[in-house]
């Protein structure tokens, strides 16, 4: 189910062959993922993990060290898969406003996709120290740079009309935080539109908020 782009540094291991390292702590993630959205991270045991993973607790303590380094795997696996997502959305897109709109639906689709992974994210990042805490955070950051990346270059290429660098960078935040919002706020909102409907209304707010702000 959750895809990761590359082994995570910094998880102590007994493993020395990386590529089954991958392979079991892939395991892990998709099993620890479901328990944390069903039970919570507190309440799910490294023993409940191993089970659902279908290994034995001695051998899941060879690919982690604490259940803490399991839940920042799941929240960089999430981060990897929206990554992933949103950056071949761009590299297949037509050129012009389209690519910033076809970026948009598939982050927003990404969202919608896993909106109980993303609430997962800021519900539970409290619970890991304060070194994995400042890894989450940075690859929010790193998402949000695509859609800065995204709006620069269509500026560049004329696309997009061009806006000064501290719009620029509110613009992208924007994106991040409106596919946040369908999370965030689907009890209401999914009584009202479909992800389709909403991803079409925030995507015009947008190019209009790129157009109002031109310098």
């Amino acid at each position: 189910m959750i895809r990761k782009k590359s082994e995570t540094d910094g998880i102590p291991t007994q493993i020395k062959n990386q590529a089954l390292v991958t392979q079991r702590r892939r395991q892990i993630v998709d099993a620890a993922v479901n328990l944390f959205i069903e039970n919570g991270f507190h309440k799910t045991t490294t023993r409940q993990i191993a089970r659902a993973a279908g290994i034995s607790i001695g051998s899941l303590y060879e690919y982690i060290a604490t259940k803490d380094d399991v839940l920042y795997l799941v929240c960089d696996a999430i981060h990897a898969e929206i990554e992933q997502g949103v950056g071949a959305a761009f590299n297949r897109a037509d050129k012009g406003e389209n690519s910033l709109a076809a970026v948009i639906r598939e982050y927003f689709m990404v969202c919608h996709r896993m909106n109980d992974h993303i609430l997962l994210i800021y519900q539970e990042t409290r619970s890991l120290p304060g070194k994995w805490q400042r890894v989450v955070l940075e690859n929010e950051i790193r998402i949000t740079g695509i859609f800065t990346g995204v709006l620069a270059r269509l500026m560049d290429a004329g696309d997009l009309p061009r806006i000064g660098r501290r719009q620029l960078d509110l613009v992208a935040h924007n994106i991040s935080v409106l596919g946040h919002m369908w999370t965030f706020r689907r009890w209401f909102l999914a009584n009202h539109y479909d992800i389709d409907e909403y991803t079409d209304f925030q995507t015009k707010n947008i190019l209009g908020m790129c157009r109002e702000n031109a310098s």
